[in-house]
């Protein structure tokens, strides 16, 4: 039917806490008020202060999550998180080739934020060679872009070097964010670029160490994208949208992390 909305789908990890994964995802496309789909590509057992358990359905049935999806939706954008090991990967980079989204946005989910390793050494290199190409846009934090170019990134010249260098590995654009460069500016400065260059995206850096903030900025952007914002303004609108989220974050559980306000920060 031409009547059908269109959704945004998450190939990602669900995170039994609610505060990152498939949960932020879905949060996060309601608070823009874009329909979500999911596919869930691992479980995890998870809280507040971490991880103690990873669990991968067989590939078969996630790809079978996959094509119901796209046999009854409308997807405009496709969001992918955590794809924990080389087959879950392949699969999904095989299903995305054959249902050709008109956008995809990559959050290369590598260590959560309690430090668990959630992508196994192996599937790196799948990643790479598999999705990276696949990409609208892929949006690594600076330890997931130091793991995919294989070398330090110690400041902001370093950021713009590797931002050239994650777009010869073949994304459409990259959005490599910088809260975790150490500076004294009390800035957060997000740099994007693609083929016209790089533009940087500023706020206020806030006193908060926060769960699920690159799985939200991920589905902001593919959000956006679903309501018809160029890429560059996507990823704008987004960063804002994860600054009001952390302005507005809360403690649920015993851990220290802060889960984001997806509520309040509704567009």
């Amino acid at each position: 039917m031409s009547d059908r909305i269109v959704s945004a789908l998450t190939i990602a990890g669900s995170d039994s806490g609610g505060g990152a994964g498939i949960q932020a995802d879905l949060k996060t496309f309601a608070a823009h008020r874009v329909h979500g789909l999911s596919a869930i590509a691992a479980l995890t057992a998870q809280h507040t202060r971490g991880v103690s358990a990873v669990h991968a359905p067989p590939a078969d049935f996630l790809r079978a999550q996959i094509d119901a999806c796209f046999d009854d939706f409308r997807i405009a954008a496709v969001k992918l998180g955590m794809l924990a090991n080389a087959d879950i990967i392949a699969t999904v980079a095989d299903a995305l080739r054959a249902h050709a989204p008109p956008q995809v946005v990559l959050d290369p989910v590598m260590v959560a934020t309690s430090g668990a390793k959630l992508l196994e050494d192996a599937a790196l290199a799948t990643l790479k060679r598999d999705l990276l190409p696949l990409a609208t846009l892929v949006t690594p934090n600076l330890p997931e872009a130091e793991l995919l170019l294989g070398r330090r990134i110690a400041d902001r010249a370093a950021m713009h070097a590797a931002c050239r260098d994650l777009l010869a590995a073949g994304p459409g654009a990259v959005l490599l964010k910088g809260g975790h460069l150490d500076d004294d500016a009390g800035t957060v400065i997000d740099l994007f670029a693609d083929a016209d260059g790089v533009r940087e995206l500023v706020h206020a850096r806030l006193p908060h160490s926060a769960h699920g903030t690159g799985c939200t900025l991920a589905s902001a952007v593919a959000a956006n994208l679903c309501r018809g914002l160029p890429l560059h303004e996507a990823c704008a609108a987004a960063t804002d949208y994860v600054h009001r989220a952390l302005l507005g974050g809360y403690r649920p559980g015993r851990g220290d992390v802060l889960v984001l306000d997806h509520i309040g920060a509704a567009v």
